[in-house]
């Protein structure tokens, strides 16, 4: 039974939501009426059978204030308009807990608001993207759609001129630095090397953040598209409980918003998903997107030290939980590797068709250093990009004359270089058959001074031809005619790795990697 809100006005807003509370903890909605209650920093989330309904914590913090109901129920109503786009299956509408006139609360009542609810669609919670990746390895179809997912996110959001976004980059890396030296057990000596790693790095972009500003890239994002954000209901991920409490918060540019998700993916040991989300999110953005890949390492760390950050300030409101100190010391240290990435390596994986090049490619690229992997740039998209049709529309006979062939090298080369300049790896997935294309991406992995490692896999006719028959909705024109008319080419002298590719997908993993391993530090000499 709940306590009827004294009329006193030394009640505070806090003493009050306490009363609704309680009210709630009772209800059908509250752990004594069979369903659930999540805490969060900002939020109280009431599970029911069939129903969510979410309140805004009444607090202020250094980056929201919830603190008067009518700060409270703006931001219910905010929160519903900015998920209705992304994730109309699940909010359904702002509802008041209101005072019973004799006393108490009831939800949708006709009496006067005493606090303000979102009421949602329940879904099960172990479709929670963290909670998936925590149980299982993330396939590369539920990948593909989060990417979709995001990228579609992105397509239709609007558009700002960049001001705010740009100046708050340095105040977030700020407020995160000084939480963490507040914090029971972290060096100092480590907390010093990121902000100063972090302040660095976004000096040095500064200059490519307001080209891309100028762009039309920064634009109102999700905000917060941690794992634990991002569910699969009905068969598809849902993008939910975006930032409403600030627009400047969430207006920023989209590979920031991206690289939420590619970070959470990361921290949870899901490297291949993470890459199969960054390449499919590029292959849907276009060429112009390859131009902001320099600021991944800045935005995957300054992403994972929120997170971090997040979890301090949660820990600290659970009285020390060690659970929630330990996933945020996992966060702060990943920010810590993130913001110095490796050098990156260019991968070339040549063959006949029907050798598993693209099966190859799509396994070694989550693989690869620095995060999120490398960058797939694959010769029958490019094709397909050239003459302007759909990745899966057969092109003539024509388009694939030895002038055509060669301009498609040419961009591959150029393409490749583009992204290795920006600190990204590689993996470019063609047939290499010629000698002289062979020795000339080896050339530009020497000139670049970029570690290299060509791959050239073998197959017999039978596997290949079963290969290719298999195909279904697939960039390459390769048909039966094709592989048994290459059977006769004179491939010429290989110095690249052969790799024997007529067993397992696996199996042809296992011997690339060990190839990788080996692989010169700057190119070939």
């Amino acid at each position: 039974m709940s306590r009827r809100p004294p009329a006193s006005a030394d009640v505070t807003e806090a003493d009050l939501q306490r009363q609704v509370l309680d009210f709630l903890d009772g209800s059908s909605f509250g752990p004594a009426g069979g369903g659930k209650r999540i805490d969060t920093h900002a939020s109280m989330v009431f599970l029911g059978a069939d129903r969510v309904l979410k309140i805004k914590r009444a607090c202020r913090l250094p980056f929201l204030d919830y603190s008067t109901l009518e700060k409270r129920r703006r931001a219910c109503e905010e929160e519903l308009k900015v998920n209705s786009g992304n994730a109309p299956e699940i909010y359904r509408r702002v509802v008041a807990i209101t005072r019973k006139p004799h006393g108490g609360f009831e939800i949708d009542g006709a009496g006067t608001p005493a606090e303000w609810a979102v009421e949602m669609t329940r879904f099960d919670d172990s479709q929670a993207l963290d909670r998936v990746a925590a149980a299982k390895t993330i396939d590369p179809s539920l990948a593909t759609a989060v990417a979709d997912a995001i990228w579609r996110s992105h397509d239709g959001a609007a558009r700002a001129n960049g001001e705010s976004w740009l100046a708050s980059i340095s105040p977030i890396i700020e407020r995160n630095t000084a939480k963490f030296r507040t914090v029971r057990g972290l060096d100092a000596s480590t907390i010093d090397r990121l902000d100063a790693a972090s302040r660095h790095a976004a000096t040095n972009v500064q200059p490519l953040l307001k080209r891309r500003a100028s762009a039309g890239f920064v634009r109102r994002c999700h905000g917060d598209l941690h794992l634990a954000n991002i569910a699969v209901v009905e068969g598809r991920p849902l993008l939910f409980d975006a930032i409403e409490f600030d627009p400047v918060i969430a207006t920023t540019d989209v590979l920031y918003d991206l690289a939420f998700t590619l970070m959470d993916l990361i921290h949870f040991d899901q490297a291949a998903a993470a890459n199969e989300v960054f390449n499919r999110y590029l292959a849907r953005a276009g060429d112009e997107g390859l131009d902001g890949l320099r600021l991944l390492p800045l935005f995957l760390s300054v992403r994972a030290a929120i997170r971090a950050h997040v979890l301090f300030m949660k820990s600290e409101q659970s009285e020390g939980s060690e659970t929630v100190w330990q996933q945020a010391r996992r966060y702060f240290d990943l920010a810590g590797r993130l913001i110095t990435p490796e050098r990156p390596l260019l991968v070339t994986i040549g063959g006949l068709s029907g050798t598993g090049k693209s099966m190859l490619a799509r396994g070694l690229a989550g693989l690869i250093g620095p995060p999120p992997g490398a960058v797939i740039i694959r010769s029958d998209v490019v094709r397909k990009h050239l003459f302007g049709v759909a990745e899966t529309t057969a092109l003539p006979e024509s388009a694939y004359g030895a002038d055509v062939t060669a301009r498609i090298y040419e961009r591959l080369s150029d393409t490749a270089q583009r992204v290795l300049a920006q600190g990204c790896s590689v993996v470019i997935d063609a047939a290499y058959l010629q000698e002289a294309e062979r020795t000339e991406i080896a050339r530009l992995a020497e000139n670049c001074r970029i570690r290299f490692a060509g791959l050239f896999l073998t197959a017999d006719l039978a596997t290949r031809l079963a290969r290719i028959e298999q195909r279904r909705d697939d960039a390459s024109d390769a048909t039966r005619n094709v592989a048994i008319k290459q059977e006769t080419f004179e491939i010429g002298a290989i110095d690249w790795r052969i790799i024997d590719a007529s067993g397992s997908p696996e199996q042809s993993l296992s011997r690339a990697r060990s190839c990788l391993a080996a692989a010169p530090d700057e190119g070939r000499r």
